[in-house]
C-alpha cells in the first residue's frame, strides 16, 4: 500500500469518525472471507457500516479527531480490527455483534466503543451496551410519561359525567384503590 493510499484511507476514516457519534472496534481475527461478508451483510441490514482497517490507520484517524481524547482506545488496536459505524443508535452495533455471535461461537470480540464520546473498553461491556436505550426509545418513554397524567384527567372527566364534582369523586376513588 502506497503512502497516498494510506493517506486517503486515513482521510476517509477521519471523516467517518467525525460524522458518526457511535463506533465500535472489534477483533475479527479468525474470520473467513465468507464470515466477514456475512457480518457486513448483517450490519448493512441493521443500518450500520462495517469495515476492516489497519490499526495504525485507525489510530492516526482517531488522533485527528478534535474535542475527544481517544487515546484509551489505542491500547486495544492490535490484531485484526474492524470498525462498526452507526449514526443513529448507539446500541445497534452491540445488538448486531450479539446476534452474529449466536452463529459464530463468540466472535467478533468487542475491543472498544465510543458512544457520544464516552469510551467503553473491553468485551465485558457488550451486554450493557446492547441494552442501552436509543435516543428515540428514550424520547418515546418521556412522551408516554408526560401523557399519562393527562390521560388520567381525561378519563376521570369522562367517567365523572363532565362535572367538577364528578371529576373530584372519580379521582378520589382511583386514589383509594
Amino acid at each position: 500500500m502506497t503512502r497516498e493510499e494510506k493517506a486517503e484511507i486515513i482521510d476517509v476514516l477521519t471523516e467517518k469518525f467525525a460524522n458518526h457519534s457511535h463506533f465500535y472496534i472489534t477483533d475479527a481475527s479468525g474470520f473467513t472471507v465468507e464470515q466477514v461478508n456475512n457480518f457486513r451483510r448483517l450490519c448493512f441490514k441493521s443500518g450500520v457500516e462495517y469495515g476492516v482497517y489497519k490499526n495504525t490507520l485507525i489510530r492516526k484517524a482517531l488522533e485527528k479527531q478534535e474535542g475527544t481524547d481517544f487515546s484509551p482506545l489505542f491500547n486495544v488496536l492490535h490484531g485484526f480490527s474492524g470498525v462498526i459505524f452507526s449514526k443513529e443508535a448507539g446500541n445497534t452495533p452491540a445488538k448486531v455483534i450479539r446476534e452474529f455471535r449466536k452463529k459464530l461461537d463468540g466472535r467478533p470480540v468487542l475491543k472498544g466503543a465510543s458512544i457520544d464520546s464516552s469510551l467503553f473498553i473491553g468485551d465485558e461491556n457488550l451486554i450493557m451496551l446492547s441494552e442501552l436505550k436509543s435516543k428515540n426509545e428514550l424520547i418515546g418513554e418521556v412522551i408516554s410519561l408526560l401523557q399519562s397524567p393527562a390521560k388520567n384527567v381525561v378519563s376521570a372527566l369522562l367517567s365523572g359525567k363532565n362535572t367538577v364534582a364528578g371529576l373530584v369523586k372519580a379521582l378520589e376513588e382511583r386514589g383509594t384503590k
